[in-house]
């Protein structure tokens, strides 16, 4: 099957050309020349047409291939090279396009499989252009190897030839109505044997999009029924068949391919992110960021070469026409200025052309900040004031502007005083919320001597200046010092003293005084010590003479580094002070003698073999009143030792003959380098030691074998003693309880039970006594004992106990009452408590095993007591004498006979006050109950 241009339509238009050809020309060149131009043109047309029909008697035919099943990638196809050469029909071929994916054409014609597949049978076709610009279409027909000697004898070879429109056939979108348009003419060789017909099939006709080619069955002219988007629909793949009138199929099947050409019909568009940032002052060059756009048309043609372009901010920045990359112009982008900069950016197709379609959107640059602004002071001088001598106190607020963006380092002040701060009496901080630098004062200032202190401000930044342009700044600041009455003042502040040790008390040793900063003079001026850890030094009131008043010891704890402080006080007639520093250097004199460490050394005895010991002194005193010693055996020594092995401080003690366990006196001279010094006494034992690391440890074992039986016997004893003192506690504590019996007179019977185990009870604290009321009691020498008071008509009592002591007020009717030979003191009272209740006190800090033998004593003698006197003992119990109420009391005498005589006359008790109320209740409660 083919398809195949009419080839008297060729000619027609061919003609067509010609003429036109010939009129243009006609016009320039004269009508003499006409007619020469009409016979080429006619010989030309001839030419063509014989061209054309060789062309069709050429014999182009099909590649047929069997390969196998599988085919791997690369596979090449060796049959394709004869087929793809056109030989006899067109000039050496230039180019290959397969219709088939699948598959790639080579230079040299060979067909080869881009990846691996599987097939049973393969038709496509490959367009070849010659060198003259000719497309020529041949059929590759692929089976598999089993399935070739099947399909050969059905197999027709057909001669394919040039298309008037080169295949693929093309459609061009959006196209313009009226609809059907004709498209293309498809016809077979078959046609010429068979009355045929012919049938499409496929996208466009009978899938998606339906109905968009039609086609003649009789004819075979393909025709486009509507508009035809390329952007939906690139190209349509379908095939055509060819039947005769019983509805066989005459031919092979023809795969059609109509390629939609693309028009500009889609405006580019901006895709990704349209944000971008840099920093200010940034080089010129820089690059910020891209800008990217898409077009829908075709790719790799003018509709989608787009072209960008700036439509302002064309002083700041540029962009690739091409790539849309976005630069920096200039190295001036200033944020203060600017922060953000709108760019409008145009993209265009075709390449930028005048009818090229165009979009336009808006790109923003925001501008980062850098240091490039040094803070600024809003005044050129500031002045402030401080009264002198204020230390810690804040002077002045000085207020910077800065604009670089705030709550940045580049932002953010730092202050420094650059000048006039020499002695470091101030000090720069800055306030964290306004940025505004705070000038303190450290170290008072002295108007005396700069009552004017003119000082520089330089402010700074937390990170360094951008632009070689730019530095920091700097101001001037006057700071008058107010002058204020002080008090002296020494000078110099610490005054140093040398003096030698051991000078004789009342030395002068030097004068300290102070000066009124006022007057400039000491007129009126005293002297008092502050400080004097050992009470060394006095100080003459009235001229600030220093003089020894104690021996001055070098060796003294109290001094450091030869050092010993005092601080003296100045006091002006006003009483204002001053305070000053004196140190006193001590010279070192040779006072002090070398002195043996280790008086009492151990020597570890080794029978036969002679031992020694080490020997060390030291002295407090200074080279060259010290070291190296000098070690001399003492006259009296006994020649059983010697000495070696000298050193600055130290000798070593050697026997000369062996010697028996022992305590041995070895006197033994030691001398400073001075040779000042003195015999001294070193008591060495000898003994037998357990170890002999350190010296030796001398006398353990002895004082553990010297305890021997003794030290048994001692615990044997004193284990017997404990045994004993345990029987007799338990001896005691186990006594039995005797009974007492008491006459009752009274006949209401009872019996007291005597015991030895009298104590609180658990809820009791403490160190608690019950104290029977009106009994006096004291501690003596850590005992309870009975205060016994021989004293009538009291007006008022007291007891004592330690150290704390009650007073009582009232009207008090005392009884003295004899149990044996001993007296005790007893007292009614009443303060603030209802007649008859008893009065309960606690007594602490006393021993409680004497506070209740005391108690146990009383008690004993009171039973006695009550056993043997007579019935109006009890009389001598109680208290029977009352305060009286007062002069006009309504209640008259509230003695007990008058309660009793009178028992008519309770309603008196409704008219007491209301402190009296408990009273008047328990009166009322009474009375009933006995009635």
């Amino acid at each position: 099957m083919r398809a195949t241009p009419n080839p008297e339509d060729f000619i027609r238009a061919l003609v067509s050309v010609t003429r036109s050809v010939t009129l243009v020309e006609s016009r320039e060149i004269h009508h003499t020349h006409s007619r020469m131009y009409e016979r080429a043109l006619f010989a030309l047309c001839l030419l063509t047409l014989v061209l054309f029909q060789s062309a069709e008697s050429c014999g182009l035919r099909p590649v047929l291939a069997q390969v196998p099943k599988r085919l791997p990638a690369g596979y090449v196809i060796p049959e394709s090279k004869e087929g793809l050469s056109l030989k006899g029909c067109a000039p050496k071929p230039v180019a290959y396009t397969s219709s088939d994916p699948d598959f790639a054409v080579n230079t040299d014609g060979a067909i080869i499989t881009v990846h691996g597949l599987e097939i049973t049978t393969k038709q496509f076709s490959v367009l070849v252009q010659d060198e003259n610009g000719m497309d020529w279409r041949v059929d590759i027909i692929l089976s598999c190897k089993d399935e070739a000697s099947q399909k050969s004898n059905s197999v027709a070879l057909k001669r394919t030839k040039r298309r008037w429109r080169p295949l693929p056939f093309n459609l061009v979108e959006n196209d313009k109505p009226p609809f059907p348009k004709d498209l293309e003419t498809i016809a077979s060789d078959s046609s010429v044997n068979y009355t045929v017909y012919y049938e499409i099939s496929g996208q466009g006709v009978t899938s998606d999009p339906v109905g968009l080619f039609t086609l003649n069955r009789n004819t075979g002219l393909l025709r486009v029924t509507r508009t035809v988007d390329r952007e939906q629909y690139p190209q349509f793949n379908f095939i055509a068949r060819v039947f005769d009138m019983s509805g066989r199929e005459t031919d092979q099947y023809l795969p059609i391919t109509v390629i939609v050409q693309d028009q500009n019909d889609n405006a580019p568009e901006f895709i990704g992110g349209r944000f971008f940032t840099v920093e200010e002052r940034c080089r010129a060059g820089t690059v910020i960021g891209q800008v990217n756009a898409t077009d829908k048309d075709e790719p790799k043609t003018p509709h989608t070469l787009i072209k960008f372009t700036l439509h302002n901010a064309t002083d700041m920045f540029s962009i690739d026409p091409f790539t849309g990359v976005i630069t920096s112009k200039t190295n001036t982008l200033d944020r203060e200025a600017q922060d953000k900069v709108y760019v409008e950016i145009e993209i265009r197709d075709m390449g930028g052309a005048p009818s090229g379609l165009f979009s336009r959107g808006t790109v923003v640059i925001t501008l980062t900040d850098v240091n490039d602004n040094p803070p600024t002071f809003k005044e050129k001088l500031y002045k402030a004031n401080v009264q002198e001598n204020q230390e810690n106190v804040l002077v002045t607020r000085i207020p910077v502007e800065d604009k670089d963006l705030v709550n940045t380092p580049n932002w953010k002040a730092l202050f420094e005083v650059t000048k006039g701060n020499e002695s470091g009496n101030f000090r720069m901080e800055t306030d964290p919320k306004t940025n505004e630098g705070l000038l303190y004062v450290i170290k008072g200032l002295d108007y005396e001597k700069t009552p004017l202190v003119k000082l520089e401000i330089t402010a700074r930044n937390e990170v360094p200046l951008v632009g070689p342009e730019n530095k920091w700044l700097s101001v001037p600041l006057e700071l008058s010092v107010g002058d204020v009455d002080e008090g002296p003042e020494f000078n110099p502040d610490t005054l140093y003293l040398k003096v030698k040790e051991n000078v004789a008390n009342g030395t002068v040793i030097g004068t300290y005084k102070a000066l009124d900063p006022e007057k400039k003079n000491s007129d009126g001026i005293k002297y008092y010590k502050m400080t004097d850890p050992g009470n060394w030094i006095t100080v003459v009131e009235n001229t600030g003479e220093l003089r020894t008043a104690n021996t001055i010891d070098r060796e003294s704890p109290l001094v450091r580094n030869d050092m010993y402080n005092i601080t003296i006080r100045a006091v002006d007639e006003s009483k204002k002070t001053g305070k000053g520093t004196v140190i006193i250097q001590i010279e070192d004199v040779n006072d002090c003698m070398p002195m043996i460490t280790n008086p009492d050394p151990i020597l570890c005895n080794k029978g036969d073999t002679l031992s020694s010991v080490l020997v060390e002194a030291v002295d407090l005193d200074k080279t060259p009143y010290s070291t190296p010693f000098i070690f001399e055996l003492g006259a009296d020594h006994d020649g059983s030792w010697k000495l070696k092995d000298t050193t600055d401080s130290s000798v070593v003690l050697e026997q000369t003959v062996p010697m028996p366990n022992g305590l041995y006196s070895v006197p033994l001279l030691v001398k400073d380098l001075q040779g000042f010094g003195k015999e001294q006494t070193v008591n060495v034992r000898v003994c037998t030691c357990e170890r002999e690391d350190n010296g030796g440890t001398c006398g353990a074992r002895s004082a553990s074998s010297s305890l021997g039986s003794l030290g048994i016997l001692a615990l044997v004893l004193s284990g017997l003693l404990l045994l004993l003192l345990s029987l007799l506690l338990i001896f005691i504590c186990s006594t039995k309880r005797d009974k007492l019996y008491i006459n009752d007179d009274t006949g209401t019977g009872g019996m007291l039970l005597k015991s030895n185990t009298e104590a609180p009870g658990e809820e009791v604290k403490d160190g608690a006594l019950m104290i029977i009321p009106g009994v006096g009691v004291e501690v003596v020498d850590g005992s309870l004992q009975s205060n016994l008071m021989e004293s009538k008509n009291m007006t008022s009592a007291s007891g004592r106990y330690g150290q704390s002591f009650f007073q009582g007020g009232g009207v008090y009717n005392t009884t003295t009452q004899e149990f044996g030979t001993e007296k005790y003191y007893s007292s009614g009272r009443y303060d603030n408590n209802i007649y008859g209740n008893a009065t309960i006190q606690k007594i602490s800090n006393a021993s409680a095993l004497d506070t209740w033998k005391t108690n146990g004593r009383y008690l004993d003698r009171k039973l006695a007591y009550f056993g043997d006197e007579e019935e109006g003992r009890y009389a001598d119990d109680l208290l029977k004498t009352y305060g009286h109420e007062g002069m006009g009391s309504p209640a008259g005498s509230v003695g007990c006979c008058s309660i009793v005589g009178e028992q008519e006359s309770l309603e008196f008790l409704n008219t007491l006050d209301p402190k009296f109320r408990p009273l008047a209740d328990i009166c009322y409660t009474t009375n009933r109950t006995g009635n």
